[in-house]
């Protein structure tokens, strides 16, 4: 799979975008819900940080994946959330501000977490010969830079001229599903020929990863008597993964065009397992 300098100058610069349009959307008063919701939001950010990567774990030895295509997939799985599963979750009226909330808690503690998990994956996953350095602190502080800084400089607007930042809200969250469409679409273009390939590789295995996360982040949702909004916000959050952020530390910061194969692949399932999902449940309602 190729990596242009195209994509990866694009990269960085639309999850800065992305991730200030995020911000935009928050205000400190926000993450109240943390103390109205205690229970929802605990179990969302331990079902998307300690589930997710567990099951994607089980998944990669079902599937005898090694190499950079298996440290891909993990970094697929130990990425957030992206400002897609805010949408899904308005489609399938779930409960929108619990989302939000997960999804701008795990997007501020990726940066610290992430690198430190890759380098374990790395060296569990690949051999001595194929294992490639990553500078932990080097990293972490570029994901800081493309991912905490613009959330924050996102809230501090919303809070100085609120106006501003919901007109602008709107238009950029519109802009994160269509750039990761676009890019995702860009990257099978450069890569037509191989696609099949590539979903023959690794396809099952994220149509796997996506459903069983759906489908066990509701359920176990429920059990945990969290109402049914709730459960269908934990549901698409543990299940919608940041490929933009997966796809930046794969062709960016790894630069390593295999370890992008689980995040395409997965992407382009996901907005259609989502979208029936929500159709689902939004016609039950």
């Amino acid at each position: 799979m190729e990596a242009t300098n195209l994509i990866k100058v694009i990269l960085p610069i639309s999850l800065f975008i992305i991730m200030l349009g995020m911000g935009l959307s928050l205000k400190p008063l926000d993450f109240k819900i943390v103390m109205i919701k205690p229970k929802a939001v605990l179990f969302g950010v331990l079902a998307q940080m300690v589930l997710l990567p567990v099951i994607a774990y089980l998944i990669v030895l079902s599937f005898s994946m090694t190499g950079a295509i298996a440290v891909g997939f993990m970094i697929l799985a130990l990425c957030p959330g992206g400002t897609t599963s805010n949408l899904y979750t308005y489609l399938a009226n779930g409960d929108i501000a619990l989302s939000v909330t997960l999804t701008s808690i795990v997007s501020l503690i990726a940066p610290f977490t992430v690198p430190v998990l890759i380098v374990m994956f790395m060296g569990v996953l690949m051999g001595e010969e194929a294992y490639i350095e990553l500078p932990v602190l080097k990293t972490i502080a570029q994901l800081i830079v493309i991912t905490i800084i613009p959330i924050c400089i996102g809230m501090f607007v919303n809070f100085k001229k609120p106006s501003l930042s919901k007109k602008a809200e709107k238009p950029v969250k519109i802009f994160s599903v269509v750039f990761l469409f676009l890019v995702v679409a860009m990257v099978i273009k450069n890569n037509w020929e191989a696609m099949g390939g590539y979903f023959a590789q690794i396809g099952l295995a994220a149509f796997v990863l996506n459903i069983t996360c759906m489908l066990l982040g509701y359920l176990l949702a429920r059990f945990a008597y969290l109402n049914v909004a709730q459960s269908k916000a934990i549901s698409i959050e543990v299940g919608f993964q940041n490929g933009t952020l997966a796809l930046l530390i794969a062709l960016t910061l790894l630069e390593n065009s295999a370890m992008a194969i689980a995040a395409t692949c997965y992407s382009i399932i996901m907005f259609v397992t989502g979208a029936l999902f929500a159709g689902f449940w939004s016609k039950r309602t």
